[in-house]
């Protein structure tokens, strides 16, 4: 074939009119990225989570901020503040050290927030968290929070005689810290408005491996017993006790900041996996330690079981979990194993 020149085209003309070409179209992406940052401001909530620095935010609030959320984290952070070293330096991560109680400091850290999680639970011997709540909900709903999550809890509901609680069931609290927590719900109730959204979430026992460990919730105090001491003690071992592991609330907590407010406005939903006896939990300890770790069964006067159902959450939010107990204490094992 001749080349170009022998037939009289015009390769320079050619070549200005594919540069037009190409400058109008890289013209028109910037145009339409600059329209889409302007007119579509950055997705994800500024949230707010009280005692983010205990054992279920310290897995929380990494998630937060892996989806793109910005989170402020009020915690007195009991154990020191290095719970979060994983994501240290993010822009998007402020820590208050206070006292939600507080009102100026519970102001400052609401600032530019529009979701709240409230895990946060004052300690035996202090305000009842029943003196605070209100408040807390108050100044949320007064500084522009357009959703309040709660961490209630399992033991609302007490003794139950049927195989599985459902959220419909009457509240029967046996402790104070339960009765504190079905008061809390009826105050979020109460406080709730347009614009105002309120969810309570009521998990089961909590299970799993954490940045700030907790070793008073049984499976992972016997998985501890079981890797330090090489023996683990139950008490009566019939009671059953409803389980989820701690990825999987945490992965719910943040399921219901992506629906929309009518699916969970007012509502409330157990979140639970497993309901286990103590026996069993035992059971899953020995597979995941090994043959010889001794399990010594002691009688119990105590031998009330709780369990729940988790079907309207699974129904409604589409939520299923994904990991179990003995997840949880393989997890645990291989971590305490390396302390």
């Amino acid at each position: 074939m001749s080349p170009a020149w022998a037939h009289g085209v015009n390769m320079g003309a050619s070549s200005g009119g594919l540069g037009q070409m190409l400058l109008i179209v890289i013209t028109s992406i910037t145009l339409f990225s600059l329209f889409v940052v302007f007119t579509h401001p950055r997705k994800g909530w500024t949230v707010l989570v009280t005692g983010g620095g205990g054992y279920v935010g310290s897995i929380l609030v990494p998630k937060l901020l892996g989806r793109g959320h910005r989170v402020t984290v009020l915690d007195l952070f009991p154990d020191g503040d290095d719970v979060f070293k994983s994501v240290q330096g993010y822009a998007d991560l402020r820590q208050i050290k206070g006292d939600f109680r507080d009102r100026h400091t519970l102001e400052e850290a609401l600032k530019r927030c529009d979701a709240v999680f409230h895990l946060a639970c004052p300690s035996n011997g202090s305000t009842p968290e029943t003196d605070a709540f209100q408040p807390l909900v108050r100044v949320a709903k007064k500084a522009g929070v357009k959703r309040f999550i709660y961490a209630s809890s399992f033991c609302v509901y007490g003794v139950e005689e049927g195989p599985e609680v459902t959220e419909e069931a009457p509240p029967k609290p046996l402790t104070e810290y339960s009765r504190l927590k079905m008061i809390c719900e009826k105050v979020l109730e109460e406080e709730r408005a347009s614009g105002f959204v309120t969810c309570t979430v009521r998990p089961a026992m909590i299970c799993g491996y954490a940045p700030r460990q907790r070793l008073d919730l049984v499976v992972n105090a016997l998985t501890h017993d079981a890797v330090s001491k090489g023996r683990i003690r139950i008490f009566g071992g019939s009671q059953k006790r409803p389980i989820i592991h701690i990825d999987d609330i945490t992965d719910l907590y943040l399921l219901l900041l992506d629906q929309p407010d009518a699916r969970i406005d007012g509502k409330t939903y157990n979140a639970g996996c497993e309901n286990l006896t103590l026996l069993d939990m035992a059971d899953i300890v020995k597979k995941v330690v090994g043959a010889h770790l001794l399990i010594d069964i002691q009688p119990a006067d105590d031998l009330r079981s709780y369990h729940l159902s988790s079907d309207r959450t699974r129904g409604e939010l589409e939520f299923e979990p994904r990991r179990t107990t003995e997840d949880a204490v393989r997890d645990m094992v291989a971590a305490f194993r390396k302390e």
